[in-house]
């Protein structure tokens, strides 16, 4: 006999969760464009992510003991061909948020949480140790006077080794466009997008206002950043709390400075490439052309597109809060993503993210292509300058 689901309707909760999506869920009446588009469903033979089942169980007011709401990477993949614009993402987020609440969370992600809390950043290194990535470099403190942007490390550039060369680079393009730049140093704050990529949100709020004011103190108006990550929380969710600065991430930033003269390449750099775009760059925020113009400027650089590229880019996996939980191998986007550059037949896969980068590097050793070199934009960009 079949055994039946029997299922208990809580309309506290789908109150709740209207209200933290502000109405947003609402909307989905079930097409399954979304669960089609979901990159999961290239990576889990026979078992994808059925998106449109949890939405609408969390329509129903259903309590939702499923692990697949921690799957969701935040790429927006299924958002930009949604009929009814719903924002899957941040729907995921309330309900991983209602899972915190009810003390359901995969093990290990309560100490990302308190790293934040006690070491101001999500990879347990301690905050006396953020500048030492600019060892041996000439940074300046940030100073109104003085400075025309603050450059914003983020935790990942800070902390991270490979990550840490991209910040290196970052300092050696500003000095070469005579950019007026210094940074806060140890005392630089989280962004907080490992919190609102977990789903605690309070806490999210409470770390973006607690930048805001770290900034406003400082004098800080424009800031550039490394990652996308830390770009979209200071763009997008920081002028809800009255935050008085702009921000950008650092390949807007360069482009400007090549469109404007300030920044030249001379040197050539003969290498066939393929850019990946960052979810959180691309599909979240509309910048595809910047990092390509960068790239096209550099003398001697080919740069050839891949099948799957702008809109249609495929997730690496690390997003939403996917850094900090563990993936199978057999179910890593960056292995496709891999497997997307080696079919152009280029020498270097490049991105402008720490986490695109960090997910790449493992998944050339996992689908073993010891040629292909994984960089930055600003990595390349950093040869092609005397």
């Amino acid at each position: 006999m079949t055994q039946v689901e029997h299922l208990t309707v809580d309309d506290a909760r789908w109150d709740t969760l209207f209200e933290r999506t502000r109405g947003a869920v609402a909307l989905c009446y079930q097409c399954g464009v979304c669960t089609a588009l979901c990159p999961w469903g290239q990576v889990r033979e026979g078992k994808p992510l059925s998106v449109r089942s949890l939405l609408r169980r969390a329509q129903l007011g259903v309590p939702d003991d499923h692990e697949d709401i921690w799957l969701c990477t935040a790429c927006a993949q299924c958002e930009s061909l949604c009929p009814r614009g719903v924002p899957v993402a941040e729907v995921f987020q309330s309900l991983r948020g209602m899972a915190w609440e009810e003390r359901r969370v995969p093990k290990g992600l309560p100490s990302v949480l308190w790293s934040i809390y006690w070491n101001n950043n999500p990879w347990s290194q301690p905050p006396s140790h953020r500048s030492r990535w600019a060892k041996g470099l000439e940074v300046p403190r940030f100073d109104p006077s003085e400075h025309e942007v603050l450059y914003y490390v983020g935790c990942t550039a800070a902390y991270d080794r490979r990550a840490q060369k991209v910040a290196r680079a970052l300092v050696k393009l500003f000095q070469a466009a005579g950019v007026r730049f210094g940074t806060l140093g140890d005392e630089e704050p989280c962004c907080g997008d490992a919190a609102k990529s977990l789903g605690y949100t309070p806490y999210f709020e409470e770390i973006v206002q607690n930048a805001a004011q770290v900034f406003a103190q400082n004098g800080v108006r424009r800031l550039v950043a490394t990652s996308p990550h830390c770009f979209d929380t200071f763009r997008n969710y920081a002028p809800r709390y009255q935050a008085d600065f702009e921000a950008e991430h650092y390949t807007q930033f360069l482009d400007r400075c090549l469109s404007e003269g300030r920044l030249r390449f001379s040197r050539e750099v003969p290498l066939r490439v393929t850019f990946h775009d960052p979810c959180f760059l691309g599909r979240r925020n509309d910048e595809y052309e910047a990092p390509r113009r960068i790239l096209d400027a550099i003398p001697g650089l080919e740069r050839v597109e891949m099948a799957r590229s702008r809109q249609d880019a495929l997730c690496c996996g690390g997003g939403g809060g996917r850094m900090w939980m563990e993936t199978s191998a057999g179910e890593r986007f960056a292995n496709l993503r891999v497997q997307d550059a080696l079919a152009t037949g280029v020498q270097v896969l490049v991105t402008a993210c720490p986490f695109c980068i960090a997910c790449f590097e493992e998944s050339v050793k996992a689908v073993g292509a010891p040629n292909l070199r994984v960089m930055d934009v600003a990595e390349l960009a950093a040869m092609a300058i005397e």
